[in-house]
């Protein structure tokens, strides 16, 4: 339970977390998971911890709002209950050093559709707001819809967020300083939240992809930088402010390569795409990510020896977090994770060089949303923000 909902207050606020808790079961369905599945009032009683009277009337009140929908059953505890297919819908955006991805979903956080163009590095955030806009409304419109039904926006963005400002030019440089959440929220007309790509992508690894079922894991993404979003207890540790899982900046060598944030010998430049492209440069000029990963897989040994030391390198990270946190796993996902085994082997060694013996097992996956993971984490939260219009 989020504290809002341990520490209701005044009558108000109780009805509210109510309301809340009751949104929470119907977006995540059946016991079993199953997305958008009706559920008896009587089980949501059940699910939810709240009195039968409670339950019946704050779905009347749903009802009203139109959010839900109820087929009659046998008695009044077994009136069925579900998201309303008409309640509106909620969309996604992530931005990346070099692309922007939108999507909208349906308010159970399903991604009905979705779209991904390249963006210009270094780009400001006018232009990349005002693209995100310009894809958002021909996605909606090809499915017969538009800006006005939508009731919530998450945007991803790949830097440390406080209060809605952005505070790291390091892959972003046009956004640094920028009040996202507000100059979003007016290009729009609604309320848009902004979050970190990684967060995001450790909320749909969780509920969505190899780590769901665990009450904790670490989300790796691996792109133009290195970044963690952490998963504790079911929910996300973001810090006390904003700034948790960089563990692309932890210091593997003080004498190492300069970093691009200042310090030397950070895991970024050991690990992330553009190191790895750097390393192979003399050899391959102009190669990205996948052509190195095509490479390794013919048999180069030189692109082979990279992700290798790439991974160990990522092991020694990583060995740090579980240390720390001692999750259920830790999920590799980003533009690196496309190397698979060729990283991902080399990390769980360089996990057991490191790590205690009580967490030297934790297992390294894959990412099972490749790419759209922090998109379909921005998805998931939009829905899942919806009822702060109920407040």
């Amino acid at each position: 339970m989020s504290p809002r909902d341990r520490a209701p207050g005044s009558p108000a606020s109780l009805r509210t977390a109510n309301l809340h808790r009751v949104l929470a079961v119907l977006r995540r369905g059946a016991p079993h998971g199953e997305a958008a599945t009706p559920v008896t009032q009587a089980t949501l009683a059940r699910l939810t911890g709240l009195a039968p009277a409670t339950v019946s009337s704050i779905v009347r009140d749903l009802a009203a709002r139109e959010l839900v929908e109820t087929e009659p059953g046998s008695g009044r505890r077994g009136t069925t209950v579900q998201l309303a297919r008409g309640a509106g819908v909620v969309a996604g955006i992530d931005f990346g050093h070099s692309h922007v991805a939108v999507a909208f979903g349906d308010l159970t956080g399903a991604v009905v559709s979705e779209h991904r163009v390249p963006l210009g590095s270094g780009h400001d955030w006018e232009d990349g707001v005002a693209l995100a806009r310009t894809l958002l409304e021909e996605l909606l419109t090809r499915h017969a819809l538009d800006l006005t039904r939508l009731r919530g926006i998450t945007m991803a963005l790949p830097a440390p967020v406080t209060d809605g400002v952005v505070r790291s030019s390091a892959i972003l440089p046009g956004w640094v300083g920028v009040r996202a959440t507000d100059v979003a929220s007016q290009h729009f007309g609604l309320p848009v939240h902004v979050e970190n790509d990684a967060n995001l992508g450790a909320l749909a690894e969780h509920r969505l992809g190899v780590a769901r079922g665990e009450t904790s894991s670490v989300f790796i993404k691996i792109s133009s930088g290195i970044g963690a979003g952490i998963v504790i207890e079911d929910s996300l540790h973001r810090g006390s402010t904003g700034a948790a899982g960089e563990i692309g900046h932890l210091t593997l060598d003080d004498q190492g390569p300069m970093c691009r944030c200042g310090s030397r010998g950070c895991l970024e430049a050991y690990a992330s795409v553009p190191a790895v492209v750097a390393m192979m440069a003399p050899q391959l000029p102009g190669a990205g990510i996948d052509d190195l990963v095509t490479a390794a897989g013919e048999g180069n040994v030189a692109a082979i020896r990279t992700f290798e030391d790439a991974g160990l390198h990522l092991g020694w990270g990583l060995a740090s977090i579980v240390n720390l946190l001692n999750p259920a796993l830790v999920v590799v996902g980003g533009d690196m994770a496309r190397a698979g085994e060729l990283l991902l082997e080399p990390a769980r060694i360089g996990l057991r060089r490191h790590a205690l013996d009580a967490v030297a097992a934790t297992p390294v996956l894959a990412s099972h949303l490749g790419e759209r993971a922090s998109l379909a984490g921005a998805v998931l939260q939009a829905a899942e923000r919806i009822e702060l219009a109920l407040d």
